[in-house]
Protein backbone atom coordinates (compact mmCIF):
# COMPACT_ATOMS: atom_id res chain seq x y z
CA UNK A 1 0.00 0.00 0.00
CA UNK A 2 1.32 3.42 -0.87
CA UNK A 3 0.74 6.03 1.81
CA UNK A 4 1.21 10.05 1.44
CA UNK A 5 2.24 11.57 4.57
CA UNK A 6 3.00 15.60 5.53
CA UNK A 7 6.97 15.52 5.92
CA UNK A 8 8.85 16.25 8.87
CA UNK A 9 5.95 14.49 11.30
CA UNK A 10 8.60 12.24 12.46
CA UNK A 11 9.89 14.64 14.53
CA UNK A 12 6.75 15.31 16.94
CA UNK A 13 6.71 11.85 18.30
CA UNK A 14 10.02 8.99 18.69
CA UNK A 15 10.23 5.72 20.23
CA UNK A 16 5.96 4.56 20.33
CA UNK A 17 5.18 8.29 20.99
CA UNK A 18 6.37 9.01 24.41
CA UNK A 19 4.71 11.97 26.27
CA UNK A 20 2.16 14.93 24.86
CA UNK A 21 1.95 16.03 21.42
CA UNK A 22 2.28 19.40 21.19
CA UNK A 23 2.04 20.12 16.94
CA UNK A 24 -1.21 21.00 15.62
CA UNK A 25 0.38 22.54 11.75
CA UNK A 26 -0.59 19.68 10.03
CA UNK A 27 -4.07 21.22 8.95
CA UNK A 28 -2.06 24.40 7.65
CA UNK A 29 0.55 22.74 5.72
CA UNK A 30 1.37 19.70 3.62
CA UNK A 31 4.35 18.45 1.99
CA UNK A 32 3.69 14.88 1.00
CA UNK A 33 6.02 12.32 0.82
CA UNK A 34 5.22 8.46 -0.30
CA UNK A 35 6.22 5.23 1.12
CA UNK A 36 4.78 1.96 1.28
CA UNK A 37 2.72 0.75 4.18
CA UNK A 38 1.05 -2.58 5.97
CA UNK A 39 -1.21 0.21 7.54
CA UNK A 40 -4.23 2.19 5.93
CA UNK A 41 -3.18 5.44 4.11
CA UNK A 42 -5.55 7.43 6.96
CA UNK A 43 -3.09 6.65 9.63
CA UNK A 44 -0.09 9.01 10.41
CA UNK A 45 2.77 8.05 9.48
CA UNK A 46 4.35 7.97 12.72
CA UNK A 47 2.80 4.35 13.41
CA UNK A 48 5.62 2.59 11.45
CA UNK A 49 7.11 3.27 14.57
CA UNK A 50 4.79 1.31 17.24
CA UNK A 51 6.97 -2.55 18.57
CA UNK A 52 4.19 -3.69 20.02
CA UNK A 53 2.81 -6.50 17.36
CA UNK A 54 -0.43 -6.75 18.75
CA UNK A 55 -0.86 -2.98 17.92
CA UNK A 56 0.71 -3.28 14.86
CA UNK A 57 -2.31 -5.85 13.81
CA UNK A 58 -5.11 -4.15 14.71
CA UNK A 59 -4.14 -0.84 13.11
CA UNK A 60 -3.74 -2.63 10.31
CA UNK A 61 -7.08 -3.78 10.34
CA UNK A 62 -8.19 -0.07 11.23
CA UNK A 63 -10.80 0.71 8.58
CA UNK A 64 -13.56 4.17 8.02
CA UNK A 65 -17.02 3.39 7.09
CA UNK A 66 -19.26 5.70 6.10
CA UNK A 67 -21.91 7.21 8.83
CA UNK A 68 -24.28 9.73 7.91
CA UNK A 69 -24.98 12.42 11.30
CA UNK A 70 -28.60 13.05 11.07
CA UNK A 71 -27.78 16.41 13.18
CA UNK A 72 -25.60 18.19 10.80
CA UNK A 73 -26.74 16.42 7.28
CA UNK A 74 -23.60 15.17 6.79
CA UNK A 75 -21.42 11.83 6.43
CA UNK A 76 -18.42 11.16 8.68
CA UNK A 77 -15.87 8.56 7.57
CA UNK A 78 -15.71 6.95 10.79
CA UNK A 79 -12.88 4.55 11.58
CA UNK A 80 -13.47 0.83 13.09
CA UNK A 81 -12.58 -2.60 12.98
CA UNK A 82 -14.72 -4.89 11.84
CA UNK A 83 -15.91 -7.97 12.78
CA UNK A 84 -14.08 -11.18 10.70
CA UNK A 85 -17.19 -13.44 11.07
CA UNK A 86 -21.02 -12.51 11.80
CA UNK A 87 -22.13 -14.65 15.32
CA UNK A 88 -25.73 -15.73 16.81
CA UNK A 89 -24.51 -13.88 20.10
CA UNK A 90 -25.11 -10.31 20.18
CA UNK A 91 -22.49 -8.74 18.73
CA UNK A 92 -19.77 -6.65 20.86
CA UNK A 93 -19.28 -3.10 20.52
CA UNK A 94 -15.97 -1.85 22.55
CA UNK A 95 -15.57 1.61 22.76
CA UNK A 96 -12.91 3.43 24.34
CA UNK A 97 -12.05 5.80 27.25
CA UNK A 98 -11.67 9.54 27.08
CA UNK A 99 -9.21 11.44 24.33
CA UNK A 100 -7.97 7.44 22.92
CA UNK A 101 -8.76 5.50 20.36
CA UNK A 102 -9.77 1.86 19.40
CA UNK A 103 -6.12 0.94 19.99
CA UNK A 104 -7.01 0.40 23.58
CA UNK A 105 -8.67 -2.98 22.52
CA UNK A 106 -5.14 -4.46 20.97
CA UNK A 107 -4.95 -7.46 23.52
CA UNK A 108 -8.64 -8.15 24.29
CA UNK A 109 -10.08 -7.82 20.77
CA UNK A 110 -7.98 -11.46 19.17
CA UNK A 111 -9.05 -13.40 22.04
CA UNK A 112 -12.73 -12.19 22.17
CA UNK A 113 -12.18 -13.18 17.96
CA UNK A 114 -11.01 -16.35 19.16
CA UNK A 115 -13.51 -17.32 21.64
CA UNK A 116 -16.20 -16.98 18.34
CA UNK A 117 -17.94 -13.51 19.82
CA UNK A 118 -18.35 -10.99 16.89
CA UNK A 119 -16.50 -7.66 17.97
CA UNK A 120 -16.12 -4.40 16.58
CA UNK A 121 -14.18 -1.98 17.65
CA UNK A 122 -15.14 2.06 17.64
CA UNK A 123 -14.05 5.25 17.98
CA UNK A 124 -16.04 7.42 19.61
CA UNK A 125 -16.88 10.73 17.71
CA UNK A 126 -13.77 13.18 17.96
CA UNK A 127 -11.17 10.70 18.89
CA UNK A 128 -9.76 8.25 17.02
CA UNK A 129 -9.31 8.26 13.31
CA UNK A 130 -12.09 9.19 11.99
CA UNK A 131 -12.04 11.60 8.96
CA UNK A 132 -12.93 15.55 10.90
CA UNK A 133 -11.44 17.29 8.18
CA UNK A 134 -15.32 19.39 8.30
CA UNK A 135 -15.17 19.49 11.51
CA UNK A 136 -18.57 18.20 13.42
CA UNK A 137 -19.62 19.08 16.61
CA UNK A 138 -17.94 16.74 19.16
CA UNK A 139 -20.11 17.14 21.49
CA UNK A 140 -22.55 14.32 23.59
CA UNK A 141 -25.01 15.08 21.63
CA UNK A 142 -23.42 14.18 18.21
CA UNK A 143 -21.32 11.42 19.78
CA UNK A 144 -25.04 10.12 20.78
CA UNK A 145 -26.51 10.55 17.33
CA UNK A 146 -22.64 9.22 15.88
CA UNK A 147 -23.00 5.68 17.50
CA UNK A 148 -26.75 5.39 17.12
CA UNK A 149 -26.30 6.11 12.74
CA UNK A 150 -23.50 3.39 12.81
CA UNK A 151 -25.24 0.86 14.88
CA UNK A 152 -28.13 1.79 12.31
CA UNK A 153 -26.17 1.34 9.29
CA UNK A 154 -24.00 -1.33 10.13
CA UNK A 155 -25.04 -3.59 12.59
CA UNK A 156 -29.21 -3.39 12.92
CA UNK A 157 -29.60 -5.98 15.85
CA UNK A 158 -29.56 -6.22 19.77
CA UNK A 159 -25.74 -5.24 20.83
CA UNK A 160 -23.43 -5.36 23.59
CA UNK A 161 -21.90 -2.45 24.45
CA UNK A 162 -18.71 -1.85 26.13
CA UNK A 163 -17.06 0.57 27.79
CA UNK A 164 -14.10 1.84 29.76
CA UNK A 165 -13.82 4.52 31.85
CA UNK A 166 -15.59 6.94 29.91
CA UNK A 167 -16.67 5.29 27.52
CA UNK A 168 -19.32 3.50 30.61
CA UNK A 169 -20.48 7.17 30.49
CA UNK A 170 -21.24 6.70 26.94
CA UNK A 171 -22.63 3.53 26.17
CA UNK A 172 -24.93 4.42 29.64
CA UNK A 173 -26.31 8.27 27.92
CA UNK A 174 -26.44 6.25 25.13
CA UNK A 175 -28.73 3.25 26.10
CA UNK A 176 -30.96 5.95 28.29
CA UNK A 177 -31.47 8.47 25.03
CA UNK A 178 -32.24 5.21 23.04
CA UNK A 179 -34.27 3.05 25.01
CA UNK A 180 -35.61 0.66 22.36
CA UNK A 181 -34.66 -2.86 23.31
CA UNK A 182 -33.36 -3.26 20.00
CA UNK A 183 -30.19 -1.37 20.18
CA UNK A 184 -28.56 -2.76 23.08
CA UNK A 185 -29.27 -5.54 24.95
CA UNK A 186 -26.47 -5.74 27.63
CA UNK A 187 -24.31 -3.73 28.99
CA UNK A 188 -20.77 -4.20 29.96
CA UNK A 189 -18.73 -1.17 32.23
CA UNK A 190 -15.09 -1.28 32.71
CA UNK A 191 -13.22 0.70 35.49
CA UNK A 192 -16.49 2.82 34.81
CA UNK A 193 -16.09 7.33 34.90
CA UNK A 194 -19.67 7.70 35.19
CA UNK A 195 -20.48 9.69 38.50
CA UNK A 196 -17.92 12.54 37.51
CA UNK A 197 -20.14 16.35 36.48
CA UNK A 198 -19.68 17.60 32.87
CA UNK A 199 -15.68 17.13 32.17
CA UNK A 200 -14.34 17.66 35.47
CA UNK A 201 -10.53 16.30 35.72
CA UNK A 202 -10.74 14.38 32.15
CA UNK A 203 -7.22 16.44 30.73
CA UNK A 204 -5.48 15.45 34.11
CA UNK A 205 -6.04 12.06 34.06
CA UNK A 206 -3.03 10.19 34.01
CA UNK A 207 -1.71 8.85 30.37
CA UNK A 208 -0.88 5.46 31.36
CA UNK A 209 -0.43 2.47 29.06
CA UNK A 210 -3.38 2.66 27.21
CA UNK A 211 -3.37 6.30 26.84
CA UNK A 212 0.48 7.16 26.21
CA UNK A 213 2.74 6.21 23.70
CA UNK A 214 0.79 3.60 21.56
CA UNK A 215 -2.32 5.40 21.99
CA UNK A 216 -1.69 8.59 21.66
CA UNK A 217 -1.08 8.31 17.76
CA UNK A 218 -4.43 9.45 17.04
CA UNK A 219 -3.78 12.90 18.20
CA UNK A 220 -1.31 13.67 15.44
CA UNK A 221 -4.03 14.04 13.02
CA UNK A 222 -4.99 17.66 12.11
CA UNK A 223 -8.52 17.63 13.79
CA UNK A 224 -7.64 16.16 16.96
CA UNK A 225 -7.37 19.36 19.53
CA UNK A 226 -10.33 20.77 17.88
CA UNK A 227 -12.25 18.20 18.68
CA UNK A 228 -10.83 17.65 21.77
CA UNK A 229 -11.58 20.78 23.03
CA UNK A 230 -14.98 21.51 21.21
CA UNK A 231 -16.24 18.17 23.40
CA UNK A 232 -14.48 19.71 26.55
CA UNK A 233 -15.75 22.80 26.61
CA UNK A 234 -19.85 21.83 25.47
CA UNK A 235 -19.90 20.26 29.01
CA UNK A 236 -18.71 16.59 28.97
CA UNK A 237 -21.00 13.66 30.27
CA UNK A 238 -23.42 13.90 33.20
CA UNK A 239 -24.92 10.22 33.69
CA UNK A 240 -25.63 9.42 37.32
CA UNK A 241 -29.32 10.58 37.30
CA UNK A 242 -29.77 8.17 34.45
CA UNK A 243 -28.27 5.13 36.12
CA UNK A 244 -30.93 3.73 37.79
CA UNK A 245 -32.90 3.97 34.15
CA UNK A 246 -30.77 1.62 32.65
CA UNK A 247 -32.56 -1.81 32.14
CA UNK A 248 -30.27 -4.06 30.32
CA UNK A 249 -28.41 -6.37 32.26
CA UNK A 250 -25.15 -5.52 32.92
CA UNK A 251 -21.32 -6.36 33.97
CA UNK A 252 -19.42 -4.22 36.53
CA UNK A 253 -15.08 -4.74 35.97
CA UNK A 254 -13.01 -3.11 38.19
CA UNK A 255 -9.94 -3.29 38.55
CA UNK A 256 -8.16 -4.21 42.57
CA UNK A 257 -5.73 -1.08 42.30
CA UNK A 258 -7.48 1.73 40.31
CA UNK A 259 -6.04 4.42 41.69
CA UNK A 260 -8.06 7.20 38.93
CA UNK A 261 -11.69 6.20 40.34
CA UNK A 262 -12.44 4.99 43.79
CA UNK A 263 -12.81 1.75 44.14
CA UNK A 264 -16.37 2.05 46.44
CA UNK A 265 -17.62 3.92 42.93
CA UNK A 266 -17.66 0.22 41.41
CA UNK A 267 -20.24 -1.07 44.36
CA UNK A 268 -22.19 1.92 43.74
CA UNK A 269 -22.30 1.64 40.78
CA UNK A 270 -23.63 -2.28 40.67
CA UNK A 271 -26.27 -1.58 43.37
CA UNK A 272 -27.78 1.60 41.56
CA UNK A 273 -27.79 -0.53 38.33
CA UNK A 274 -31.15 -2.39 38.01
CA UNK A 275 -29.95 -5.37 36.50
CA UNK A 276 -26.00 -5.60 37.73
CA UNK A 277 -23.43 -8.49 38.32
CA UNK A 278 -19.90 -6.77 39.47
CA UNK A 279 -16.50 -8.38 39.06
CA UNK A 280 -13.00 -7.71 40.47
CA UNK A 281 -9.59 -8.16 38.31
CA UNK A 282 -6.68 -8.78 41.00
CA UNK A 283 -3.70 -7.02 40.91
CA UNK A 284 -5.06 -4.53 38.47
CA UNK A 285 -4.85 -0.93 37.95
CA UNK A 286 -7.48 1.46 35.73
CA UNK A 287 -7.06 -0.23 32.34
CA UNK A 288 -8.02 -4.38 32.68
CA UNK A 289 -8.30 -4.48 29.19
CA UNK A 290 -4.49 -3.51 29.09
CA UNK A 291 -3.23 -4.77 31.82
CA UNK A 292 -5.18 -8.19 32.01
CA UNK A 293 -6.42 -8.80 28.82
CA UNK A 294 -7.10 -12.63 29.72
CA UNK A 295 -8.95 -11.89 32.33
CA UNK A 296 -11.04 -9.52 31.12
CA UNK A 297 -11.76 -11.46 28.00
CA UNK A 298 -13.32 -14.46 29.66
CA UNK A 299 -14.91 -12.42 31.40
CA UNK A 300 -16.96 -11.08 28.69
CA UNK A 301 -17.15 -14.04 26.92
CA UNK A 302 -18.94 -15.55 29.90
CA UNK A 303 -21.42 -12.56 30.10
CA UNK A 304 -22.41 -12.42 26.82
CA UNK A 305 -22.60 -16.05 25.95
CA UNK A 306 -25.25 -16.80 28.78
CA UNK A 307 -28.37 -15.98 26.69
CA UNK A 308 -27.03 -14.29 24.31
CA UNK A 309 -28.18 -15.52 20.68
CA UNK A 310 -29.72 -12.52 18.53
CA UNK A 311 -31.20 -13.44 14.15
CA UNK A 312 -28.82 -12.18 11.80
CA UNK A 313 -30.65 -9.66 9.14
CA UNK A 314 -29.69 -11.43 5.95
CA UNK A 315 -29.47 -7.94 5.13
CA UNK A 316 -26.08 -8.41 7.04
CA UNK A 317 -24.70 -11.07 5.06
CA UNK A 318 -22.79 -8.87 3.30
CA UNK A 319 -20.17 -8.20 5.85
CA UNK A 320 -18.88 -11.70 5.70
CA UNK A 321 -17.48 -10.43 2.89
CA UNK A 322 -16.02 -7.09 4.30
Amino acid sequence: MLIASPSGASAIIRKEFPGKCTHYGLRRKHNFGVWASEFPAFLPKEVENIKDQFARNLASRIDRLPVPLSLTKNHIMSSCVKPKTLSKTSPLVLLHGFDSSLLEWRYVLPLLEEAGLETWAFDVLGWGFSDLENLPPCNVASKRDHLYQFWNSYIRRPMTLVGPSLGAAVAIDFVVNYPQAVHVDKLIFIDASVYAEGTGNLAKLPKLMAYAGIGRLHCLLPWWEDATVDFMISGGYNVSSYIQHVKQKALVIWGENDQIIDSKLSVRLQCELPNAIIQQVPDCGHIPHVEKPAAVSKLITDFVQVDGQVDIPASLACLKKV
